[in-house]
């Protein structure tokens, strides 16, 4: 069954519930966007009371750091929030959904074929699809931002802008940015909590919330840093045989890199700078089209920590998406394991949902005391907490927060269709954006899905939602979530779906 919600109301004062009218244009912009956040809070009353009227503007952006990155993979990405669109059955609100390139109408039309019958054909006159037209590798609000001719047509699309809110995927200045340009309140981060989300600022807020979490030194600049660092960290440990670099902006495991110390002699020699430097030379990006150079490159850019990498017979990476509320409520939405492959088995490849009851109560616990630290900061929107746990001799798991992800992410699709889909009631379901597909297009995907008897039925609320469908045919990739009553149907859906498509990748079937 769906993981209970649980709130968490820090000491803070409530945001004003007073109408704003536009920003002043002497205001600065960071001032002006202050003062749209404040709407808010309006704005979550009239959806709780399900007011007439109401609208959200979706711009799935994301920072896009490869410079060839292929069009299709850019637009997979941003279709992922079409998920959103079944939220539709609500008969009151309307949908902005933009993209950089038009989503195919037999997209579209898989998505509003989950809505009930009798709600497909007023919910497509409630949807409006926008493209931006532009398949360059950039991010799309910094694509909407150069053209006011698409702003005022997302602009006209709205029924009340007042009882309107900008969903983003993530919070950077551009998305502040577009919600000022749009003169929308935006449902995320305000990205001056930017650093809360990189890898040395969440093992700062960890330490703040008492989080455990594994020993390692932040705000680290390059190489000699990074040597410095491990030195230390082995004088306070000596036992440890591995640990792990990351970049502070590393996304899903692919800014990470192992550096091996197994085999160097006892802390505190007088060549131990040297012996480390030598490690960190051979270390193992995850990456695997990033040399050392360009990582350590990278590194000095942008920062990033050095912790240890934790180990164990038995190891799972489950994670806790929150919600905090525009009135300061931290919601525990969900606790997912997760999926995760690549060299070293760092790359979110997907999910399952629940947690293992074994250590989910611990998980969220400490997901809930980091949550209030981010409430009192003023954060707002979709975030999750990415943990290892590792089970002892004594049977116990002993869990190390290792991440924060203060945007939405890879279990927030997954989650939102399954909610979405089984109106709160959803019990399991085992998620992946990287099903390999055999020269099929997303209809034909979806039309031997059908075929085979796999596909979602609301009757039973079970089946497979396929999403990525853009991708098939140009990456030969797709995504799917299987939906079941219990973890083992979910499991048998998803991989009867896998060999249909193609075959389960290796990575996910452990």
């Amino acid at each position: 069954m769906q993981t209970e919600r649980e709130f968490t109301t820090p000491v803070v004062r409530a945001l004003s519930t007073a109408p704003t009218a536009h920003p002043a244009p002497d205001l600065t912009r960071a001032e002006r966007f202050d003062a749209l956040q404040r709407r808010l809070v309006d704005v979550e009353v009239a959806t709780l009371e399900r007011a007439p009227r109401r609208s959200m503007v979706v711009v799935p952006s994301r920072p896009i750091d490869m410079a060839d990155e292929p069009p299709a993979k850019s637009q997979a990405f941003e279709e992922r929030l079409l998920c959103s669109l079944l939220m539709l059955d609500d008969p009151e609100l309307h949908i902005v959904y933009v993209t950089s390139s038009p989503v195919a109408g037999s997209t579209v039309e898989y998505y509003l074929s989950l809505l009930p019958e009798i709600r497909r054909r007023h919910a497509r006159r409630r949807l409006t699809l926008l493209s931006a037209g532009d398949e360059s590798p950039r991010p799309l609000s910094e694509k909407l931002l150069e053209q006011p001719e698409l702003l005022e047509q997302v602009r006209r699309a709205l029924p009340d802008p007042a009882l309107t809110q900008l969903v983003p995927y993530t919070t950077t200045e551009l998305e502040r940015d577009l919600a000022v340009a749009l003169d929308l309140p935006m449902y995320g981060a305000d990205p001056r909590h930017w650093f809360l989300g990189t890898k040395s600022g969440c093992r700062e807020l960890f330490a703040r919330a008492g989080a455990p979490y594994p020993i390692g030194v932040e705000r680290i600049a390059g190489a000699h840093q990074a040597i410095v660092a491990i030195a230390r960290m082995r004088a306070l440990r000596p036992s440890i045989e591995q640990v792990v670099v990351k970049l502070n902006d590393g996304v899903a495991g692919r800014g990470n890199a192992i550096v091996d110390l197994r085999g160097l002699p006892r802390p505190g020699g007088d060549d131990q700078h040297e012996l480390i430097a030598a490690r960190l030379a051979t270390m193992a990006p995850e990456a695997e089209d990033l040399g050392v150079p360009a990582y350590l490159d990278k590194l000095a850019e942008q920062g990033g920590i050095v912790e240890e990498r934790i180990t164990g017979a038995d190891l799972r990476s489950p994670s806790v998406q929150l919600n905090i509320t525009p009135s300061g409520e931290v919601e525990i939405v969900s606790t997912h394991d997760q999926l995760l492959g690549g060299p070293s088995g760092q790359v979110y490849l997907g999910c399952s949902f629940p947690a293992a009851p074994e250590y989910a109560a611990t998980i969220i616990a400490i997901a809930r005391r980091v949550g209030a630290e981010l409430a009192r900061a003023g954060v707002i929107g979709r975030s999750a907490v990415d943990f290892v746990v590792a089970r002892g001799c004594d049977g116990e798991w002993q869990p190390y927060a290792i991440e924060l992800n203060l945007r939405k992410g890879g279990t927030t699709h997954p989650f939102l269709t399954a909610d979405l889909l089984t109106g709160g009631a959803v019990q399991h379901y085992v998620a992946s954006d990287h099903l390999e597909v055999a020269g099929l297009c997303g209809e034909e995907a979806v039309a031997e899905l059908e075929r085979q008897g796999l596909s979602y039925c609301p009757r039973r609320r079970v089946g497979v939602v396929l999403h990525m469908l853009g991708c098939a045919g140009p990456l030969g990739r797709i995504g799917a979530t299987a939906l079941g009553a219990s973890a083992e149907e979910a499991w048998a859906l998803y991989d009867a779906t896998a060999r249909l498509l193609v075959a389960r990748p290796a990575a996910v079937a452990a």
